[in-house]
């Protein structure tokens, strides 16, 4: 082998020599006590050291074939140009790191914090396959985009495109609204935006708590989306027949980002007694207190029950940790290895005390005779042989109740979609769960009209929102004739 080759090869396998790193976190002992960040940033000389460790496969060549292999850009469904850059970042060249990363992505800074990676990108890195791990491509997405803030550089807003003279109306302002807009004020279309909250953001500033992203990272976004034309409108619910039919005669199109707002009930005798609450209403209620416009900690000295095993119930149980709760309990029917949540929130919150019940299923709320809450009965179960599905089938043990002693339950068990009164109006054609149609454009029924995110797919994840979103724009800007 030539010297030459002999370095080329030296480079690609950097990943053997150093080290996969994680960003940092603070310890439990003093992050359990406020809402502040759990994890720091990675620093100049962290992202360096991990970018080097990127062999920059060779996704571009093999689009379109078929492969035994997956890669990150293809791990992610945003099919961001990952290996270009973090090559950039590793160069020290942030500018076009940053160009390339929001090229693709209408907040690249934001899903680099809350994505579930492992799942996505990195599960996707070649070398993740390896004893040394992926890339930790979300950290240094995160990293260069901040970077890139800190030196003045702004998105791409279409600051200086010329206004095409259409004009789209935004229902939503979480993922996938967000997106949307984002990729319509690039092609130089007029946005209006319209959100039902105090505060733009949708589930990002209400319902993912601070100590994962802190608020003004996504506010932001939304204010540099108004500094270049786009016109947010707060505390407008659209949720009336005669509002959508204005809405249809006074736009070009309409894009729906509703999300999937209703919450899962238990099923459990007495669940709609005082302080059972569903978990939006506590992840937003913790969310007020840090904008500080109230506080009423109703969770201080209460013993506290989550049930659920996903990342809203891992959000529900930390945040009741740092609301001063007694003790914090998580009550999964199954065990940890099968929880659908992030592993990584599961340690956290372990190491911030929680306690987790695993193998356990409520029955009923035990009430005094206000009808408060006072404990709940449960009962153990057991995983049998797999089903058709491949998930083993789940079973209660027969004689197995007991009691565990609560004064409050947060329900998290996934959301359920809610039929707007006005989807007729618009002549929007929803499924058997409430959910909106749409084909591959995310077009509706109303060709005028296009959705995306979870008010389509149900809960999922703001990346794939984020998806729905762009993909929805392309198509109302392709309809306009704008180009791309």
């Amino acid at each position: 082998m030539s010297e030459v080759a002999s370095k080329v090869v030296s480079k690609k396998k950097q990943y053997l020599k150093v080290k996969k790193e994680t960003p940092r976190k603070r310890e439990a002992a003093l992050r359990k006590v406020d809402f502040s960040p759990t994890y720091f940033l990675f620093n100049r000389e962290e992202a360096d050291r991990q970018s080097s460790r990127c062999i920059k496969c060779p996704i571009d060549l093999l689009k379109g074939m078929s492969s035994e292999f997956s890669f990150c850009r293809t791990g992610c469904p945003l099919e961001n140009k990952i290996p270009l850059w973090i090559e950039a970042t590793k160069n020290g060249d942030i500018k076009k790191a940053f160009e390339l990363s929001n090229e693709t992505s209408p907040f690249p800074e934001i899903l680099g914090m809350i994505c579930p990676h492992d799942n996505l990108c990195q599960g996707g890195c070649t070398i993740s396959k390896t004893e040394s791990g992926s890339v930790t491509i979300g950290a240094i997405e995160t990293y260069l985009n901040e970077q890139a803030f800190q030196m003045g550089l702004v998105p791409d807003y279409g600051q200086n495109v010329p206004k095409s003279g259409k004009k789209v109306a935004v229902i939503g302002s979480g993922p996938a609204g967000m997106s949307c807009a984002t990729f319509l004020l690039r092609a130089g279309v007029e946005v209006d935006m319209f959100e039902k909250s105090d505060r733009p953001g949708g589930l990002l500033t209400y319902g993912i708590p601070n100590f994962k992203i802190k608020k003004e990272v996504i506010l932001r976004r939304f204010e540099w989306m108004q500094e270049a034309g786009m016109h947010l409108h707060l505390d407008s619910y659209i949720d009336k027949p005669e509002q959508m039919k204005e809405m249809i005669d006074e736009y070009d199109a309409i894009f729906v980002g509703v999300g999937a707002p209703d919450g899962r009930g238990a099923r459990m005798k007495n669940e709609e007694s005082h302080g059972v609450y569903q978990v939006m209403d506590i992840l937003t209620h913790a969310q007020k207190g840090v904008f500080e416009d109230f506080y009423e900690n109703i969770l201080k000295d209460k013993n506290v029950i989550v049930i659920g095993g996903g990342d809203s119930a891992m959000d529900a149980v930390r945040t009741s940790v740092r609301m001063k709760a007694k003790s914090v309990r998580c009550a999964y029917r199954r065990d940890a290895d099968n929880m659908p949540g992030s592993a990584k929130e599961r340690i956290n919150a372990q190491e911030e005390g929680v306690i987790f019940e695993f193998y356990t299923a409520p029955k009923e709320v035990i009430v005094d005779k206000g009808n408060h809450v006072e404990g709940l009965i449960c009962e153990k179960t057991a995983l049998g042989e797999p089903g058709e599905d491949g998930r083993r089938k789940l079973s209660v043990v027969e004689d197995s109740e007991f009691e565990l002693e609560c004064d409050v339950i947060i329900l998290a068990l996934g959301f359920d979609n809610h039929e707007f009164a006005w989807y007729s109006t618009a002549q929007i054609n929803a499924g058997r769960w409430g959910e909106i149609i749409v084909d591959k454009d995310k077009r509706t029924s109303n060709r005028r009209i296009f959705a995306g995110g979870d008010g389509v797919t149900g809960a999922d994840l703001a990346v794939t929102a984020a998806r729905d979103g762009r993909t929805a724009a392309f198509n109302i800007i392709k309809d306009f004739g704008l180009g791309l």
